[in-house]
């Protein structure tokens, strides 16, 4: 017999039952309270028709989609290692609560990775290591603007990475900017707009303009030069950044859903409220890699030569050339490049597009800083960073790697409370972060939450420093990709001065001189033709 037809028969003798003790003690009623509605819902499983589980097996079949439920929370609190959580694993996550909340972040009995491991990386310490008495005053900063540039920003090297509101909700955003303020250095705006949570304790912002041009659109969804104007000559704006592509869905749109756009949303983003927003994959303010270039320009102009960059997710290696090509041929350059790379973070993202879209960083950054240097313009142009930058290690190999300053999203979510719930998507976040629930909201305290948010960023950049100054360099500038060692094989490891030599300055600009590796996907630009 199936055990639906098992269900059937022992409710009909529970039921018989009660009903028969119940003519000699009423109190036995009291029973139906509880099995009345346990009987009620497995006569609705034997008849419903959406889930084969609670059909075949009614009641005991609910119990799978209850253990489903919780799945990521026993995976994460009772299964998983210190090393193996995803996205960051629990040695990363702890690293980050306990800088946040200025506690002791040393580790006993020694480190917990495989240091034989294939992808093990180091960093290649000296004899002659320096001597790092350095706080929070005397960090170095990173001198951002070009020669165009009227209004060159002095950014911190490690930054809050883009974050909307309301894929963030307004005390995270509230937190963050206020830790932003107290510890000196900026945040990103996210493509979402402007909003009153980040303009009201005056943290230094990065406006981040997205396809979607939201805070300086007009009602077609083209750009608005008129509103783009009046939030750009806003004190708190130290730089804007074009938003080509992210990390976690590179060549992908979005859609503000109407549940979700808010009277409050709509009113900084420039649209109507209560209506679905989508974001396109690509900008219509311009339409090849000269236009974009002009577009630089009048957005540098309009913003009184404020620095102006792009974001990307590097994919086609070609695309990025044209605009280094567009770059000499306009003269035009931008003030800042930041690079994010497929293991960046989002609120949601298709699986596909975040499984198996978009270049890693490390191949991305090194790509993007050996290709400006083949043409000749590095030396004016600063490259940002984005993806998975959590510790002083990471910012070291980036530095070494090529870039001159970090952003990051997730570790400053986790400063402020986040308990990588992976729930993001769904308006449910139960630590009021990535919510726009207000009773979820309201368990956020924003006082407490934004000197974690600058006592994790100070930490993280002090720890840099020791690396640095352990390496015997005496500034981040001197870091190399020969200070950086990877484990490629089981008995085989190489810097990654081995793996990616450093390209010759101007190599580009010859036929005679491009490298062979360039050469197989290089073409005479269409553009100089």
């Amino acid at each position: 017999m199936r055990v639906r037809e098992y269900f059937v028969i022992i409710s009909i003798i529970l039921v018989s039952a009660i009903i028969g003790i119940a003519f000699f003690w009423t109190p036995i009623l009291w029973v139906f309270v509880i099995v009345g509605p346990l009987i009620t819902m497995g006569v609705f499983d034997i008849f419903q028709k959406s889930h084969t589980i609670r059909r075949n097996f009614p009641l005991l079949g609910r119990f799978r989609y209850v253990l489903e439920s919780i799945r990521p929370e026993i995976m994460q609190y009772f299964v998983e290692t210190d090393t193996e959580g995803r996205p960051l694993n629990r040695i990363l996550r702890s690293l980050i609560y306990r800088r946040a909340k200025g506690l002791n972040d040393t580790e006993p009995f020694g480190t917990q990775m495989d240091l034989y491991h294939s992808g093990y990386e180091w960093l290649e310490h000296s004899m002659y290591a320096k001597h790092n008495p350095k706080n929070i005053g005397e960090f170095p900063r990173l001198i951002i603007g070009g020669k165009d540039c009227k209004q060159p920003y002095s950014s911190s090297l490690l930054n809050i990475s883009a974050m909307s509101f309301g894929s963030l909700s307004n005390n995270a955003i509230l937190a963050l900017n206020k830790g932003a303020k107290m510890g000196n250095f900026a945040h990103n705006t996210g493509e979402g707009a402007i909003s009153d949570h980040h303009l009201k304790h005056g943290g230094d912002l990065i406006w981040q303009i997205g396809t979607g041009y939201f805070g300086c659109r007009h009602d077609d969804g083209t750009f608005n030069e008129v509103t783009f104007r009046e939030n750009a000559l806003k004190p708190e704006v130290k730089m804007i950044e074009i938003k080509l592509s992210q990390g976690a869905k590179p060549g992908h749109g979005g859609i503000l859903p109407a549940s979700k756009n808010t009277e409050e949303i709509a009113r900084i983003r420039h649209v109507k409220p209560g209506v679905a927003v989508h974001s396109p994959p690509s900008h219509s303010a311009f339409a090849d890699p000269i236009q974009f270039m002009d577009f630089i320009k009048k957005l540098r102009d309009l913003s009184d030569g404020k620095p102006v960059g792009f974001k990307l997710c590097l994919g086609r290696k070609q695309e990025f050339m044209d605009f280094c090509e567009a770059m000499i041929y306009t003269g035009i350059l931008p003030d800042f490049i930041t690079v994010d790379g497929g293991e960046g973070g989002t609120g949601a993202a298709p699986v596909e597009f975040s499984n198996s879209m978009g270049m890693p960083l490390r191949e991305g950054l090194i790509f993007v800083h050996d290709t400006l240097v083949g043409f000749n313009l590095r030396k004016d142009i600063k490259v940002i960073v984005a993806g998975k930058i959590i510790t002083g290690f990471h910012m070291a190999r980036a530095l070494a790697l090529g870039a001159d300053g970090c952003n990051s999203a997730r570790a400053m979510m986790l400063s402020i409370g986040c308990i990588q719930a992976l729930q993001c998507n769904s308006n449910t976040c139960p630590v009021g972060v990535a919510t726009q629930n207000p009773s979820l909201v309201k368990g956020l305290v924003v006082d407490d939450k934004a000197p974690r948010a600058q006592r994790y960023q100070e930490a993280t950049i002090h720890s840099f420093l020791e690396l640095v100054a352990a390496a015997g360099l005496n500034s981040p500038d001197e870091l190399e990709r020969g200070h950086i060692s990877k484990r490629v094989g089981l008995y085989d490891v190489q810097t990654y001065a081995d793996l990616y030599p450093e390209m010759e300055e101007g190599c580009l600009l010859n036929i005679d001189t491009i490298p062979a590796d360039y050469m197989k996907f290089f073409q005479l630009t269409r553009i100089m033709k």
